[in-house]
């Protein structure tokens, strides 16, 4: 198998990567700065809140849309419009929440034209790794980076635009993402591979016959992902809560960077093994593993056995996620890769979104380890209702898995790995 140098070294991989890690960043940036600059134009948390729902849920449910047009018309005619567009907007919308007593409607029309422009650059990428990876094994290399080091820019993001400047002039990181997203997206659209002309009218640049409007095969990775969001989405919270109720608020960070490196050790480690079993079978398994941690976590004794705990539910997250990207894409057509990994990622999105939300009503309300219990219960579901399906498929058929069971080596694992106990979207 080849190795993950082996990835990098292949030709326009370096910079195309680069490009895109250089515009995702924006996103990373982005929602500390945003938060609050629409706090000290408002003063108040509650608009600051309600700014953040539209632009995430503009973003969000937009995202398939944005990520079609980059099928049809391809990354260059596509991404370029939409970067300048958004660029533009957050400018404007610094430059009205620069001072106090802005009008909360303007900054709230503002946000939801900012979220719907977001250009889909996560999804971008994983159709160009699958250009430049010459094989399956290698693509599964390529998706496993991919998403660990996103993952690593989403959580860096903040301490890279500086905490204390974005707390004293919070607009300056408005400004800082925009040039984030401007910049790379630029150097991704004009990257040689995102021209090649070898994989449909999305491949040239050129527009081509409109994309099919259902993509099948899509429910068991949207369903998976929703679900993995559900159950995720309030892990931040429970972890505040978990460490608060024994004494150690301060050990927070300790428990959210256990979280972040058990998912990229995972991450890393998946796309480095030679699978036998398929994709759906790993993406269940996964999803499974998963929400057995999450919920044993809940009883650990202490602070420091909820801590590497929190590193074994952390494994589980990148794969997961990676092969819920990896069988939209072998679901997709050429005209269609990228609005099918929009689709997971708007799942998962949604998913995260909701969980956030039902934790908050959960914590305080019902016992600490009963909470992570009912938020494994999403991921539980989707997994066991997985297999009975595959087993009743496997005894109709014969083999319940034959577009992923058929190839008994290194299936590729693709995605955007991620830590949903952070509130942040995915790179759109």
């Amino acid at each position: 198998m080849p190795s993950y140098a082996a990835v990098l070294r292949t030709p326009h991989a370096s910079r195309t990567f680069a490009a895109a890690l250089l515009g995702r960043l924006s996103y990373g940036v982005l929602p500390l700065p945003l938060v609050l600059t629409v706090k000290n134009a408002t003063g108040s948390y509650a608009a600051a809140g309600v700014v953040m729902a539209v632009f995430g849920a503009c973003s969000v449910l937009l995202g398939p849309v944005r990520a079609g047009f980059v099928d049809r018309y391809g990354p260059r005619r596509a991404l370029l419009p939409l970067a300048t567009a958004y660029a533009a907007l957050l400018l404007t919308f610094a430059l009205v929440c620069w001072r106090p007593g802005a009008p909360t409607p303007l900054i709230t029309l503002i946000a939801a034209l900012t979220g719907a422009c977001c250009p889909p650059l996560g999804p971008t990428m994983r159709v160009l790794w699958g250009r430049l990876m010459p094989d399956r094994a290698m693509l599964q290399r390529a998706y496993s980076l991919d998403g660990v080091v996103e993952e690593l820019l989403f959580v860096a993001g903040p301490l890279l635009v500086g905490i204390p400047a974005v707390y004293a002039f919070p607009a300056i990181g408005v400004l800082a993402a925009a040039g984030l997203v401007l910049v790379g997206t630029a150097a991704l659209a004009t990257s040689p591979i995102a021209t090649h002309s070898g994989d449909g009218p999305a491949a040239t640049g050129a527009p081509g016959k409109r994309s099919r409007t259902r993509i099948p095969g899509l429910a068991l990775p949207m369903a998976v992902a929703a679900a993995v969001g559900l159950s995720l989405g309030g892990v931040g919270l429970l972890g505040i809560a978990f460490t608060e109720s024994h004494g150690r608020p301060e050990a927070i960070s300790w428990v959210e960077a256990s979280l972040v490196v058990g998912s990229a050790v995972g991450g890393l480690v998946y796309g480095a093994v030679n699978w036998r079993a398929g994709a759906r079978t790993r993406l269940l398994a996964t999803a499974l593993l998963l929400g057995c941690a999450l919920a044993a976590a809940g009883f650990s004794p202490g602070v420091y056995v909820y801590a590497p705990a929190a590193a074994i539910t952390g494994l589980f997250i990148a794969p997961a996620i990676t092969t819920a990207y990896l069988i939209a894409d072998e679901a997709a057509g050429p005209d269609s890769r990228a609005r099918a990994g929009a689709w997971v990622n708007a799942a998962l999105n949604a998913g995260t979104s909701t969980g956030t939300a039902v934790v908050g009503l959960l914590v305080g309300r019902v016992p600490l380890p009963l909470c992570f219990v009912l938020v494994a219960v999403p991921v539980l579901c989707a997994a066991g209702t997985g297999f009975v399906l595959r087993s009743r498929n496997r005894g109709r058929n014969g083999n319940a898995d034959q577009s992923s069971e058929s190839v008994p080596v290194a299936e590729p694992a693709v995605a955007r790995s991620s830590v949903p106990s952070s509130s942040v979207p995915s790179s759109s």
